[in-house]
């Protein structure tokens, strides 16, 4: 009996991943293997040899599509990459704050892992749209919390769009903390949903200084709407994965690059 990895040459099945996955966004490793008969261990290779042509995106059992600028995965979907860099990003985002600071936080799951890290303050003032780390802080730090009234976004855990945004109006934090789907010298900061594009450009229209926090595999993503420039970031939080010719550019830009 022949091998039914075999059945189809490597090179055509990757094409033919890559063109199912653009038009149907996003593909499981188990949908992929009874699409093309193969095993999920030949799947999950051909997923690797993809994503680092930068062809497709893998997430958590699957992968999605780089072209789709308007899909994102929910809270529970994000939690699970890139947890050990998101950590790491968390942690040295922290060594920013100082006690007596008030700084915006912005929903997302790098985001939650820093303010897990704040709760050995004694005095912090924390401005955020996101209800996990509102009810974090609330329960196990001592800062004082302010949470953007607003539509609830569900499967995101947080508050959005142009109401929530008013909230924060004459608003002034000393440092914003913000996250993104994507990082780009032409398009700037992205994100998949208008109304968090809103939300994102309230909080960093309120802070003296932005630091953006993201994994490497957000360099030279670009979602569907921009909410920030390069000339408005300070500090780019991000692992050691990150592009380096990327990174020199945004020295030049002069923003302060912190791999860890």
């Amino acid at each position: 009996m022949p091998n039914r990895d075999n059945s189809m040459f490597a090179e055509e099945r990757k094409k033919s991943i890559v063109d199912h996955v653009n038009k149907n966004i996003k593909a499981t490793v188990e949908e992929l293997c009874d699409l093309f008969s193969v095993s999920p261990a030949t799947i999950r290779n051909d997923l690797r040899e993809l994503e680092e042509k930068k062809y497709v995106k893998r997430t958590h059992g699957g992968v999605i599509s780089v072209k789709s600028g308007n899909y994102e995965l929910n809270s529970n979907e994000k939690a699970v990459e890139c947890i050990a860099e998101k950590e790491r990003i968390a942690q040295a985002a922290v060594s920013h704050v100082s006690e007596g600071d008030i700084i915006a936080v912005d929903s997302g799951t790098t985001t939650y892992e820093f303010a897990k890290r704040l709760v050995t303050f004694r005095n912090l003032t924390v401005v955020t749209n996101d209800l996990h780390i509102s009810e974090y802080l609330e329960r196990n730090s001592r800062a004082e919390i302010i949470l953007a009234g607003g539509k609830v976004r569900r499967g995101y855990n947080c508050t959005t769009g142009q109401k929530a945004a008013v909230t924060l109006t004459g608003l002034n934090v000393d440092k914003a903390f913000i996250g993104g789907n994507g990082i780009s010298m032409q398009k700037g900061l992205t994100t998949p949903n208008m109304d968090m594009a809103v939300i994102k450009e309230a909080l960093i229209h309120i802070a003296d200084e932005i630091y953006f926090l993201a994994d490497s595999t957000k360099i030279e993503h670009t979602a569907f709407v921009s909410f920030a420039s390069i000339s408005q970031v300070d500090y780019f939080i991000t692992d050691k994965g990150a592009d380096t010719k990327f990174l020199k550019e945004l020295e030049a830009a002069e923003v302060k690059v912190e791999l860890v």
